[in-house]
């Protein structure tokens, strides 16, 4: 069977069928889209489908083989997972917006080409925004601003190393580029895709747009942008020694800033850069070890960290505030949502029987295995990080810790479902890992339930616990800001308009004023000169003719008397005026 759907279809039509629904009809179809894009994943097998020429370039629509089916798994379960945790919300437009997300997602999944890829890229960015937008609040706005420009930005790169592709290889396939072979347009694009995966120093966008994004807004965004970058990472530069050295980077760098933020959602945005980390570091080194534990560690991380996001957006929700400051005791009245977060928590934080243990630790034991020891201590150093803000910063600080200043209650039952689900996906892939090795691109010879890796992990929770349980009072949340490397791009950006205030505008009022002053004048005094010319000269000479020509038409005019022996008379006046003028001259 040859025919083959793209997932995509499905949602770009939802899109634009869904305000045609009402009432309870509507929250059935905001469902069923993704189910049917489940089904589409289940009956896929692999190939190469929907390939058109255009401009004398092969378009592939469908490249279906084990690495694009992993993330289109995840990303399909994913999408219905976060419209159950969205089904209250009212706004089609945020639905709409949800939907152009994820169907653009898996359009650059299955790209078999930059051009078409390049599309579905652009339509990821410019409808993701909207879930930032919807929120409705200053901060939002400006920050889904700066979101779109950064990721403008990032197109760019991506364009100019697509045009400086196609001059160096006449073409426009989505290869895998060796690093030997790697010029100025492969560098590019390497910077587009790296900007999406919030790769250092290309990474501040994320924890200043996702924190402002609505409380279901941002359960999408965690799981698409970051990820489909993974993705195409792994298809085009595994092996690229930068990558491996600032994907670590990225691990320490993000659990750092974790530690010290009090924003519920910005602590879980920094540790989006911190997983990251690890799949770019996976892609960077390059092995088969390591490209299965980067594409392990994203389905695992989709999941736990999407539960983190619903456990924080359900605070948010139900308290108005994210803040750890402002938070505490609230296992009292939200124990099912505490739950839930505990277990994207110990997911995220490696514990045996959860998800992140069997999938991180792939990228670490591959990291060993090619003897790269300096990634493997920075990855677990990170692994201590993440378990100390994660796992026991903001529970203890949000749930615990104190009397809470106000009494509330759980979430709407659909948020309530959606985390009860991913939670039970987390728990499942932690204690039935072949469930999720059986997807990835390469054949698995990985076991992480060894009795070694298992004394390792339990130390390293252990020590780190500890740690907490000595530094609670230093490690108790303040509200202030940190600042970030978007600090000099903002400050870049004021001080810019500043200067376009104090001197490019008055350059200009000048060079304006001296324009208008010797330039039009000298303009106004050619244009006097020109209809000076024009109507003594030149309109003397076409009138002057013009007023002969209708002397003549009026002397002829008088001639033209209607009698015919008038005609004949002049006529021989004329003929003999002829003939005496010609027998004079002879």
């Amino acid at each position: 069977m040859d025919r083959w759907v793209h997932p995509a279809i499905f949602y770009f039509i939802g899109a634009l069928l869904l305000p045609f629904f009402k009432g309870k009809a509507k929250k059935g179809f905001i469902l069923l889209i993704p189910l049917l894009s489940i089904i589409d994943v289940a009956l896929m097998h692999e190939g190469i489908f929907g390939t058109y020429e255009f401009l004398n370039v092969s378009v592939t629509f469908g490249r279906v083989d084990k690495l694009s089916l992993v993330f289109a798994w995840v990303f399909t379960i994913m999408a219905f997972l976060g419209a159950l945790y969205a089904l209250h919300v009212k706004e089609d437009g945020h639905h709409i917006a949800g939907f152009f997300y994820v169907g653009s997602s898996l359009g650059a999944l299955f790209s078999g080409d930059y051009l078409s890829l390049f599309i579905f890229w652009e339509i990821m960015a410019f409808s993701s925004v909207f879930l930032v937008w919807y929120r409705k609040k200053k901060r939002s706005i400006d920050a889904g601003f700066r979101y779109l420009l950064m990721h403008i930005f990032g197109g760019l790169c991506f364009l100019a190393g697509m045009m400086f592709y196609y001059y160096k290889t006449g073409g426009l396939a989505f290869e895998r580029i060796l690093p030997e072979g790697a010029g100025l347009a492969e560098y590019l694009i390497l910077a587009g895709f790296s900007l999406n995966a919030a790769v250092l120093p290309l990474h501040a966008w994320l924890p200043d747009a996702y924190p402002e994004a609505t409380v279901e807004g941002a359960v999408f965004m965690c799981a698409f942008t970051t990820k489909t970058a993974v993705y195409v990472l792994a298809r085009g530069f595994p092996g690229f020694e930068i990558l491996a050295i600032l994907g670590t980077a990225m691990t320490v760098y993000g659990v750092f800033y974790a530690v010290i933020e009090n924003d519920m959602r910005r602590v879980l945005a920094y540790h989006i850069i911190s997983q990251v980390g690890y799949m770019v570091a996976g892609v960077g080194i390059g092995t088969e070890m390591a490209v299965n534990g980067a594409c392990a560690h994203a389905f695992a991380h989709i999941l736990y960290k999407a539960l983190l996001f619903m456990g924080a957006g359900a605070v948010l929700y139900m308290t108005g505030t994210a803040k750890l400051s402002k938070l505490g005791g609230l296992y009292k009245y939200m124990p099912l949502t505490m739950i839930c977060y505990v277990v994207g928590a110990v997911s995220i934080s490696g514990f045996p029987l959860f998800s992140g243990f069997v999938s991180k630790s792939m990228v670490v034991a591959s990291a060993h295995e090619s003897g790269r020891i300096g990634l493997l201590l920075f990855m677990n150093l990170a692994g201590i990080g993440t378990f100390l803000s994660v796992g026991l910063k903001v529970t203890y600080f949000a749930f615990f810790s104190k009397e809470p200043a106000i009494e509330v209650k759980e979430p709407p039952k659909n948020m309530l479902w959606s985390m009860g689900l991913t939670s039970a996906l987390c728990f499942i892939i932690g204690i039935y890992p072949q469930s999720l090795y059986a997807l990835l691109p390469y054949p698995v010879h990985y076991h992480p339930y060894t009795l070694s890796h298992l004394a390792e992990t339990l130390q390293i929770l252990s020590f780190t616990g500890l740690v907490f349980f000595l530094l609670v009072g230093k490690l108790a949340p303040e509200d202030k800001i940190n600042l970030d490397v978007d600090y000099f791009y903002r400050k870049g950006t004021w001080l810019f308009m500043k200067f376009d205030e104090k001197v490019i505008s008055v350059v200009d009022a000048i060079w304006g004023e001296l324009y208008r002053t010797l330039g039009l004048s000298f303009l106004f005094k050619n244009a006097e000169i020109s209809n000076t010319i024009d109507r003594k000269v030149i309109d003397g000479i076409v009138d002057g003719s013009a007023t002969t020509v209708r002397g003549i038409g009026s002397i002829v005019k008088r001639l033209q008397t209607g009698r015919i022996q008038a005609y004949i008379g002049f006529s021989l006046f004329i003929f003999f005026i002829i003939l005496w003028i010609f027998l004079g001259r002879t």
